[in-house]
């Protein structure tokens, strides 16, 4: 080819040589082709079409300013005219700003009057706000309280939440005209913040604004806006709550002494405020809004120790608590009550000022309950600089103080008997190397019972029982706790818990998963775990691993039966039942007993809820194989436990069965630590369950040895025969005859497996004989179609040599035509340049004789 190309441009080159003109004519075609190129070059560039110019993403009768072209610039004159404003970031092919934006303008349509709306496109690419903003996610929305902001909402975009959010920024503070005003805003269980500012001197006090500020950082950290703040200006309501001096912040608390900022210590801003009323501030009831993306929220809280999930109908536009929260806030507030009525009968030495106190977690067998409290001597700094929060010692982090409790407390309580319910033990231990505080340990033991009262109410409430009749134990002897049973029980048990609220709308999902039943418009209407109310409440404790689900009794309101499930939690021997998950029942199995009942299938499929009666069956030994869906090991030995169904089939006193134990929650004791495993359940001893060796390879032999070496087919001397009396008692004869009779059916068994083994080796004897002829005669063929294999392979080298002596002799014949040309040319030059002598010497002889024949004539 490239001999070929070569010649090609010989020959060019020599017709140019030969003719110029040629030559300038290529020269002008290559650069008409070069501009050619060029241009198409230039136009593949622009390939993908121009973005469409952004629309309007909101409609025009909205009351919101749609800045669809991204115009940054106009934002800022917008807020200058307003007092409050609202920017929405949003990108218009975002599913989530499209679902927002009917939320957004439903929320304009009633706030117009008071906030002003603007929309900005931040995905075009022309725009201001997509080339100096980055944002990850859409939508955003942020607020503007005057010169303050941005305050972002990390809310659902919900109307109500937006609209409540909205409502918290415009209006940050709640004046208190009067005490009757005061005493009703400290009396709700969320924390308080009151601050006295006067406003005689000025119509504004200095450190006004800079609280105002300080309740609009709170909402940038939490947009519930638990955290309420007050302001009072009356010095007569101030002195109610022995506020005195002007520009105090006050922090209200209920179980530890209220404190007040130090404005000697830290300074007077509102960054500093936030961070002092978020740090000491005391919450019983925390609001849970999971983001519905990935996220460690419930993991973080959840780790934390025991949690109370109550999800309940929430509407956050309504001004009061509902009757449903308010109830669980009570029990909240009496749960964590337990400092007054619990110090001063467990240690008299506790001072009464700068008190701060924490239950220590202890092993859960232990039945001792330790109070340690942080008691700071007089001199001692002011405790409103104190921060009343445990560090890891208290939690039990401190090897020290864990080891002071284990030997100088715990060891002094006296042996407790059956009629002694507590006995109590105290002890002091200096706070560390610091001279000013030291911790109070008090301890005693207590054992488990409910009162009278609770004994009667608590089957109701409550399936299982947790503690002995009334009649082993008086119920004096139960531990002292408030009128209600509740109030102060945070610090008299060593699984304390955290109480958490959702809102039951938003997040119905998680509490299905957490064993809520019905659907999500159920859940505001009916029964979904509890009663008609729409609640639903379940304690999750992530470090065991487990949840349990209230039950609500048709009888009992939510009060009695949060008190009475919190309590059975509470109990040291609690025996509450674990929610378990499992597949809904119906697939494989016997089915229901009667007239219609379904065939009996060759194994049988357990689920959650019908495992413990299959597998506690007393009349039947029940051969368990533990399975994932996921498990490669698991689906090698499925045809070994079919065959081993099979063979068993006639046997009506044996049953295989199989648990998938990824999609179907057991109780613990059943559970098995790998899969594949095979548990065996004699009849008559289930207590007495065999696992299969893991040591050996699980075939049909193996298991047919496994299960006649432990399975129990006679009949104990304890289960009566039939047709004998009780009072006679089963006699020897008896005992014998029910061994006789259980051996007749086994080798009955054994004799039906024997034939059908005997059936199965004569079908695979003709199968292996069926395979032989087929191996030979596949043996065969693959010997002829080696020898063609080997035949094709000589032919294709022959083929193959063939070719290269033909691609030689052409390269030689086209190397003696290139030498042939080349000759011919040299011949054509060669020939034109004779033919033009010949022409030469011809012309000089005709003018040698013209001009001889001028000479003879003037001769002549």
């Amino acid at each position: 080819m490239l001999r070929r190309v070569r010649q090609s441009l010989r020959q060019v080159l020599f017709l140019m040589a030969r003719r110029p003109g040629l030559l300038c004519g290529t020269i002008v075609l290559g650069v008409l082709l070069l501009l050619a190129v060029k241009f198409t070059c230039s136009r593949a560039k622009d390939v993908v079409a121009a973005a469409r110019p952004p629309v309007r993403f909101f409609s025009a009768e909205a009351p919101v300013v749609d800045l669809y072209l991204g115009q940054l610039d106009q934002v800022e004159r917008l807020r200058s005219v307003a007092e409050v404003s609202l920017i929405f970031f949003y990108a218009p092919w975002c599913a989530h700003s499209m679902a927002a934006r009917q939320e957004v303008q439903q929320v304009a349509r009633n706030l117009a009057k008071q906030v002003q709306f603007v929309a900005v496109n931040c995905w075009w690419n022309h725009g201001k706000c997509r080339k100096q903003n980055r944002f990850y996610q859409y939508p955003i929305i942020h607020l503007f309280y005057r010169r303050f902001g941005p305050i972002e909402y990390k809310g659902p975009f919900v109307a109500p939440y937006v609209e409540s959010f909205i409502l918290r920024v415009i209006t940050p503070l709640t004046y208190l005209p009067s005490r009757a005003t005061l005493e009703e805003f400290l009396s709700c269980h969320e924390p308080r913040v009151v601050g006295f500012f006067q406003f005689n001197s000025s119509p504004q006090p200095p450190g006004y604004i800079t609280y105002l500020s300080s309740a609009l950082q709170a909402l940038k950290r939490d947009f519930r806006g638990v955290v309420r703040f007050g302001v009072v200006t009356n010095k007569q309501v101030a002195e109610a709550i022995s506020l005195k001096e002007d520009e105090t912040v006050y922090l209200y608390r209920r179980f530890n002494s209220s404190l007040i900022f130090p404005r000697s210590e830290r300074n007077f801003t509102s960054e500093a405020i936030c961070s002092w009323v978020f740090e000491h501030h005391e919450t019983v009831l925390q609001w849970l809004q999971p983001p519905g993306t990935k996220s460690r929220l419930l993991e973080h809280e959840l780790t934390k120790g025991p949690a109370l999930l109550l999800f309940l109908p929430h509407n956050p536009l309504m001004s009061k608590p509902s009757p449903i929260l308010q109830q669980v806030a009570d029990i909240a507030v009496r749960y964590h009550s337990c400092h007054n009525n619990n110090h001063s009968s467990l240690d008299k030495s506790f001072p009464s000022h700068s008190l701060c106190c924490q239950s220590l977690l202890l092993p859960e067998s232990s039945t001792s309950v330790c109070e340690v409290c942080l008691s700071l001597s007089r001199s001692s700094p002011t405790s409103s600089s104190v921060r009343c929060s445990f560090s890891s010692s208290a939690r039990g982090g401190d090897l020290a103080l864990e080891s002071y409790l284990t030997h100088c407390c715990l060891h002094q309580l006296p042996a407790v008997s059956v009629k002694t319910a507590t006995s109590a033990g105290c002890s002091n231990v200096l706070n560390g190397y610091s001279p000013f505080g030291q911790y109070s340990a008090c301890c005693r033991k207590v054992e488990p019972q409910l009162n009278e009262s609770q004994a009667k109410e608590e089957p109701d409430l409550q399936r299982a029982p947790l503690t002995p009749p009334p009649s082993s134990i008086p119920p004096s002897s139960a531990p002292q706790q408030g009128a209600d049973g509740i109030t102060g029980l945070r610090c008299q048990t060593n699984r304390t818990l955290r109480f958490y609220v959702l809102d039951v709308a938003l997040n119905w999902p998680l509490a299905v998963r957490l064993g809520a039943t019905g659907n999500r418009s159920a859940s505001l209407h009916q029964d979904a775990g509890a009663r008609g109310d729409g609640s639903f409440a379940t304690i999750v404790n992530l470090k065991d691993e487990v949840n349990y689900v209230l039950h609500r009794s048709p009888a009992a309101t939510l009060t009695e039966s949060l008190e009475a499930f919190i309590r059975n939690f509470s109990a040291p021997y609690s025996l509450l039942q674990r929610h378990l998950v499992g597949e809904e029942d119906g697939r494989g199995g016997e089915g229901e007993t009667g007239q219609h009942s379904p065939p009996r299938l060759l194994i049988t499929e357990l689920t959650t809820s019908s495992f413990l009666p299959a597998v506690m069956d007393l009349q039947k030994d029940v051969l368990l194989f533990y399975y994932t869906q996921w498990c490669g090991f698991c689906s090698v030995l499925n045809h070994v436990i079919i065959q081993l169904a099979r063979l068993l089939q006639g046997n009506g006193t044996i049953t295989v069965a199989r648990v998938n134990v990824a999609r179907n929650d057991l109780p613990w004791e059943f559970m098995v630590d790998h899969v594949p495993s095979i548990l065996l359940f004699p009849k008559y001893r289930k207590h007495s369950s065999v696992k299969f060796p893991d040591d050996l390879p699980i075939t049909l032999p193996n298991l047919l040895h496994f299960i006649l070496q432990h399975s129990d087919s006679v009949q104990y001397a304890d289960k009566p025969a039939p047709g004998s009396s009780e009072a006679d008692g089963p006699g020897p004869g008896t005992v014998l005859r029910a061994e006789f009779l259980a051996l007749q059916r086994e080798v009955q068994a054994l004799r039906h497996a024997r034939e059908r083994l005997s059936q199965q080796l004569a079908q695979l004897w003709r199968d292996n004989r069926r395979l032989t002829f087929d191996a030979l005669s596949l043996e065969a063929q693959n010997t002829g179609l080696q020898r063609e294999r080997r035949s094709l392979e000589e032919q294709h080298r022959e083929k193959s040599r063939q070719l290269e002596e033909a691609v030689r002799r052409l390269e030689e014949l086209a190397d003696t035509s290139e030498s042939l040309l080349n000759e011919n040319t040299l011949l054509r030059v060669l020939l034109m340049a004779l033919k033009d002598r010949t022409d030469v010497k011809e012309q000089v002889e005709v003018e040698r004789k013209e001009t001889e024949q001028k000479r003879s004539h003037m001769a002549s």
